[in-house]
């Protein structure tokens, strides 16, 4: 180990900052976050120091090997080599821990990045050796850890000492935490359901109760994953998955997780809604932690409500996480808007799947002008809809996008109107997933470029 990683107190201790460009700039935003007192030296200041009469102060002036005395740390932030090496040899001659910008070899302290979650602090560095990598590791921590553990850190901080009391064993203590920290109370500490959390925390009930997290898994795009989806399925004991949740996403989860598969193919045997809601309750009350992962948003289209009142009934904890749903995504990403001013003033989601062979909707409502229609669900009733819409009045010529497996690789457009489409998508021969979308907004000028570039 190159450094030894520490965190260290700097609330109201003595700092000297030498340099006073826009580098220096930055060391001084973050010493006097860390409560620092600081000093800057430098014949010219480019920023301004808060309270410049109280705690911080700036003196005018070159470095001089006195104006360490007396400091905590020192920080030289200069692009002068020779007062650089000055500020080096000056600090480490009275033992001060020193850092100078982007010059390890002078340095006996470097910064590193921080992701900050006060009081939770975390820090990545690679020694000085390569600022980028260090960022990117940064960023990948931010990615992992959520604001919410701002609230987790506060709520057993305050536990600490009665969590001392009441389990005196020091194994105890710390098991119990572990459960605590697996378990649905870190949900309601991260909520500030402080109350509810001192349930698990200060009894069995965490070892004994999962619960159950139902997760969009957005249109199809592994990116396309919100940070709280990935958060709970690197959580998750066991992930209940449907048919369009692709591998790339699965790939994303835990890697221990049991992966059950609860989907529906047409045609093939599928796993009842009423199965689903059984198997949420009995793993949950088995103590797992369960991710419901559903293509798009749970909640549209998503049979979501069903599984959420299956849970309320059983009283088991949950969380809902929202996904992108397919029609904000595969619309984006054929740069199709779903409302336009010059286009369309509303849009409407409708599931397409038809029901003992016929597709029963209230047509009249859909024929009205400035109005986007986007259709679930809909190749297997693409031709009755289309026939329709044009029975109930709409014109033949009105545009119609039919997008198969929308934001992958391996998405496929079909471009006509609600006489053409029906026989362009049997020639296309495109299979399930797809949406379609009905409406003037597929002539907008940002639409007609992202089609041309999906044609070339």
């Amino acid at each position: 180990m190159d450094y030894l990683p520490l965190h260290f107190n700097l609330r109201a201790a003595p700092v000297l900052l030498v340099g006073g460009g826009v580098i220096a700039e930055r060391k001084a935003n973050l010493l006097m976050e860390a409560g620092a007192r600081l000093t800057v030296v430098a014949p010219e200041c480019q920023f301004e120091l808060p309270e410049a009469s109280g705690p911080h102060h700036w003196i005018a002036r070159g470095f001089e090997t006195s104006d360490v005395s007396g400091m905590r740390l020192v920080v030289a932030a200069t692009n002068d080599l020779a007062v650089n090496q000055k500020v080096s040899i000056a600090a480490q001659a009275q033992a001060i821990p020193v850092n100078v910008v982007d010059q390890p070899d002078l340095s006996t302290v470097i910064f590193p990045a921080i992701v900050n979650r006060s009081p939770v602090l975390m820090s990545v560095g690679t020694g000085g050796g390569s600022p980028v990598l260090t960022r990117l590791l940064r960023q990948q921590l931010e990615a992992l850890v959520p604001d919410t553990m701002v609230r987790v850190a506060k709520y057993l901080t305050s536990r600490r000492p009665r969590l001392k009391s009441f389990y005196p064993d020091i194994d105890v203590r710390r098991k119990a935490a572990e459960t605590f920290m697996a378990g649905p109370g870190i949900g309601y500490a991260e909520r500030d359901a402080w109350s509810v959390a001192d349930d698990y925390l200060f009894s069995d009930l965490g070892a004994s109760r999962g619960e159950v997290y139902l997760v969009g898994a957005g249109p199809g795009d592994p990116d396309l994953l919100t940070l709280r989806a990935l958060q709970l399925m690197q959580k998750a004991d066991v992930i209940l998955y449907d048919n369009l949740v692709s591998p790339k996403i699965l790939d994303r989860a835990r890697r221990d997780a049991d992966r059950v598969y609860v989907g529906k193919r047409g045609g093939l045997a599928s796993t009842s809604q009423l199965s689903i809601n059984e198997q949420l309750v009995l793993l949950a009350r088995q103590g797992r932690r369960v991710v419901r992962l559903k293509g798009g948003d749970p909640f549209v289209f998503g049979r979501g409500g069903e599984e959420l009142e299956a849970l309320v009934k059983a009283q088991i904890p949950f969380q809902v996480v929202p996904g992108i749903t397919a029609a904000s995504g595969c619309a984006a990403y054929a740069g199709i808007p779903l409302t336009h001013r010059d286009y369309a003033q509303s849009v409407r989601f409708v599931t397409g799947h038809p029901k003992n062979q016929q597709v029963d909707l209230p047509w009249r409502e859909f024929i009205s002008e400035g109005q986007t229609l986007v259709f679930y669900m809909g190749l297997g009733g693409l031709a009755e809809i289309c026939a329709q819409l044009i029975r109930h009045g709409k014109a033949v010529d009105t545009p119609v996008a039919v997008i198969s497996k929308g934001t992958t690789p391996e998405s496929v457009l079909v471009k006509g109107n609600l006489e053409t489409t029906p026989g362009l998508v049997a020639r296309a021969q495109l299979s399930s997933p797809t949406l379609t979308i009905v409406g003037e907004v597929i002539n907008a000028p940002s639409a007609q470029v992202a089609l041309q570039q999906i044609h070339d």
